[in-house]
């Protein structure tokens, strides 16, 4: 059955496979003990068979775009997706900590508070806070490095 036969998807439930060799029709098919046979039959049959395949085909296309996805259900969505979503102690547990690092921050004295903030939450380096503040950078440096400390000490 190696000839000219048509190269689709076919249902698991499908027992044949059909083909076109030297102007002829064959049904190919293994029997219950496995036994493999093949059959010539009529251009009619062939085309019936034909039809049925793409029909069946048509069928499995129509349950892979739409019906299985009305089927799933959203466990079943979230294990087929890139990004898998937090789950809620996750959600929880970040903002507990987004909460005590906030407040960590809000007990720095201001100056480290402001240059903290223009540092990490804003993206300023040490030279642009060194020019709005109207100093070197050393001292910003040093502020923000300290305060890095105080938070630790906090949180620890």
């Amino acid at each position: 059955m190696d000839k000219n036969y048509p190269k689709r998807r076919k249902d698991k439930y499908n027992p044949y496979t059909i083909c076109k060799r030297d102007g002829r029709y064959y049904l190919a098919f293994s029997d219950g003990q496995g036994a493999w046979h093949e059959l010539e039959i009529t251009a009619d049959l062939y085309g019936a068979l034909d039809q049925f395949e793409l029909d069946d085909l048509a069928a499995l296309n129509e349950w892979d775009r739409h019906i299985e996805h009305l089927e799933q259900t959203e466990q079943a969505i979230n294990r087929r997706a890139v990004h898998y979503p937090e789950s809620v102690e996750d959600t929880v547990l970040q903002n507990l900590e987004y909460e005590q690092l906030h407040k960590a921050i809000s007990e720095l004295p201001e100056t480290q508070r402001r240059r903290l903030t223009l540092y990490y939450f804003q993206g300023l380096t040490y030279e642009q806070i060194s020019r709005l503040e109207g100093c070197t950078i050393m001292p910003v440096k040093r502020s923000i490095d300290s305060a890095l400390k105080k938070i630790k000490k906090i949180l620890a």
